[in-house]
């Protein structure tokens, strides 16, 4: 599995310093559970089991004391009321992404975990089913984020639009009536609050790491009106990073990030930004844009006092003059082959739990995973003329095609490339490299990636 083999000589000693146990693992090797997630039928389905679970998160805010929204412990407190038998602990970790590969190796890392970076092919090594893919896609939406060969080992946590956090107040000071829908629309609006306001116009969060990756989120669906660009025209895809010349695609949604820091639309430091800082500057109306998902707007919302300037705005690009989001479901938990027959089942039951009564998605400012959960969040108000796009489905012979080629080109899109889009940042600020310069290195990487996995070539951005 390429996805792992990078980390693999080191994930296992790694795993043998973070686990007390052997690196042979738990030792548990009872039968898996033949439960599936739709047949679930919360508060009578396991009623009698007796089990103490683990979840490994990413989600390390929602342990502290300070986190303004509803923690881990309230969530365990409101499950507990249905299932008082069923134990849950929280560990998580502020390096996920690398953690959750290292700790992967090892069998005794827990019973839930967000799944991280791992080749559909290989799902079945780590996880359980929870269904199969026509059954679940039935009761979940985003279905298809986990899923091989018809099997499902995964649900979403919740799901993401893909816009832009935005201060109402500063836009109405700079007299932006109009939400932009293009990027040159955008960097407008950027330049009339840089000149009418005090606040930062565009904030990178350069510092963090993590926050840069969220650039690559809007890529896909987002820019191209596509729903199965990111699985299925991607990886068939020669100069994808190569202008279109519309306003469309990868090319544009990074150019905007380099043209607002070449324009000096963003903050004075890049090295300098704070991410726990910025929320309450956002809140305060220092800072007017962030580009990040829709779960930072909860958080941004409830590190001040101003609410209610807090707003999600769709990314600004049009495809023939029309907006879409393309949900992502983001993290999925996956529940651990080698756990109990009974915790695996307490796990798949906490996970129906939290998926259909404890409102976790909504109260995350996620898009709902339940299908029976009709009603968005109402940070998505600004998003009731855009289209909502889901994707299908990768056939089982290019299943991992684009993991494959992500990881030969070392692009790593969507899955820890933040460096590269810092690069971004540091290229436009110290005006050493141009942005055409950046894109056509980013096609080199993606085209001999194509060569090494023998990919028949199909499209090129330009094509309309």
């Amino acid at each position: 599995m390429k996805a792992l083999q990078k980390v693999a000589a080191m994930a296992i000693s790694a795993v043998c310093v973070v686990s007390m146990a052997a690196c042979g693992g738990t030792g548990s090797s009872s039968k898996a559970t033949s439960l599936t997630y739709p047949s679930i039928k919360l508060g009578d389905t396991g009623k009698d089991i007796t089990a103490s679970i683990k979840l490994f998160s990413n989600r390390t805010d929602m342990t502290q004391a300070s986190y303004s929204g509803k923690n881990w412990k309230a969530y365990i407190a409101d499950f507990n009321k249905m299932y008082p038998n069923i134990k849950v602990t929280i560990e998580t970790s502020t390096n996920y992404d690398s953690d959750a590969l290292t700790r992967i190796q090892s069998k005794d890392w827990g019973d839930i975990m967000l799944i991280p970076a791992v080749d559909s092919t290989e799902l079945s090594n780590y996880f359980i089913p929870y269904g199969t893919y026509s059954a679940m896609n039935k009761v979940v939406n985003f279905a298809a984020v986990q899923q091989y060969d018809n099997t499902v080992y995964g649900v979403s946590g919740g799901g993401d639009a893909g816009g832009v956090v935005y201060n109402k107040a500063i836009f109405k000071e700079a007299g932006i009536t109009k939400l932009p829908k293009t990027p040159s629309q955008f960097i407008a609006d950027l330049k009339l609050i840089k000149e009418k306001t005090s606040a930062t116009p565009l904030y990178t969060n350069y510092a963090a790491g993590w926050t840069m990756g969220a650039w690559d989120a809007y890529i896909g669906g987002n820019a191209t009106g596509n729903a199965d660009y990111m699985t299925s025209i991607l990886p068939h895809t020669k100069d994808p990073f190569s202008n279109p010349h519309d306003g469309t695609h990868a090319y544009n949604v990074y150019k905007i990030l380099y043209d607002a820091v070449a324009d000096k639309l963003t903050e004075d430091d890049y090295s300098t930004t704070d991410w726990e800082g910025s929320k309450s500057q956002m809140n305060q109306g220092k800072i007017a844009t962030m580009v990040l998902g829709s779960w930072a707007v909860q958080q941004i919302q409830a590190a001040g006092d101003h609410a209610d300037d807090i707003g999600y705005m769709p990314f600004p690009i049009s495809i023939k003059g029309k907006q879409y989001a393309a949900p992502g479901g983001g993290y999925a938990y996956g529940i651990n082959k080698n756990s109990s027959s009974d915790n695996q089942e307490a796990a798949m039951i906490f996970v129906k739990w939290l998926t259909e009564k404890s409102k976790f998605a909504y109260n995350e400012g996620g898009l709902p995973v339940a299908k029976s959960e009709k009603k968005l969040p109402a940070l998505f108000s600004e998003f009731n003329d855009v289209t909502f796009l889901e994707g299908k489905p990768v056939s089982k012979d290019e299943s991992d095609l684009f993991n494959d080629l992500n990881t030969d080109s070392e692009l790593a899109i969507n899955s820890g490339g933040a460096s590269r889009v810092q690069a971004i940042v540091e290229a436009a600020a110290t005006k050493s490299k141009a942005f055409n310069e950046i894109m056509n290195e980013w096609n080199d990487k993606w085209n001999a990636a194509l060569k090494t996995e023998n990919v028949d070539i199909k499209y090129t951005t330009v094509q309309k």
